[in-house]
């Protein structure tokens, strides 16, 4: 298609390339820049375009993915730049490997401290710890269920002073 006739055959479409333009950015400036990186791709494209195809069509086609194209750019972009001013410590605890060795340290903490209980709290905690009932541990050490109670809840006063400073956080 010659030159100057394509560009008369586009150019009458200019106001209504306008009008959907803004419908779109919702911005004069803006949708003036759009129609015309449209009259741009247009004109680059033309030797493309197949006489007796749909011009207005295929100009509005042009313009909608232009924009499209622009905005999940803009998008993509500003969902980076959010990321990278927004991070945080809390935000990357998630994503974040667990430190082996805090867990470690933890760990000979609690067994050092179950070790240093007396032997008969340290067995009743040790089995109610497992799963079993306070009269299941009686009945094992043909002791009377308060004794193992008792037994029990001292464990549990020894093992939370021993270990307070994971219980305030200062160990961490």
């Amino acid at each position: 298609m010659e030159t100057l006739n394509f560009n008369c055959d586009i150019y009458q479409y200019k106001q209504s390339l306008l009008d959907r333009a803004l419908a779109y950015t919702r911005d004069e400036d803006d949708a003036a820049d759009l129609v015309q990186d449209t009259f741009m791709k247009a004109f680059r494209f033309s030797a493309q375009f197949e006489l007796g195809s749909n011009v207005r069509a295929w100009l509005f086609t042009i313009l909608k993915n232009t924009f499209l194209n622009h905005y999940y750019k803009v998008k993509r972009k500003n969902e980076m730049i959010q990321q990278e001013d927004d991070l945080t410590s809390v935000q990357l605890v998630p994503s974040a490997s667990a430190n082996g060795g805090t867990a470690k340290f933890m760990m000979e903490d609690i067994q050092r401290s179950l070790n240093l209980l007396p032997e008969d709290c340290r067995f009743c905690f040790c089995r109610y710890f497992e799963g079993y009932k306070y009269h299941e541990i009686a009945a094992e050490l043909d002791i009377p269920l308060g004794t193992v109670k008792t037994k029990i809840h001292v464990a549990r006063g020894l093992l939370k002073k021993m270990l307070k400073n994971y219980r305030d956080g200062l160990a961490a």
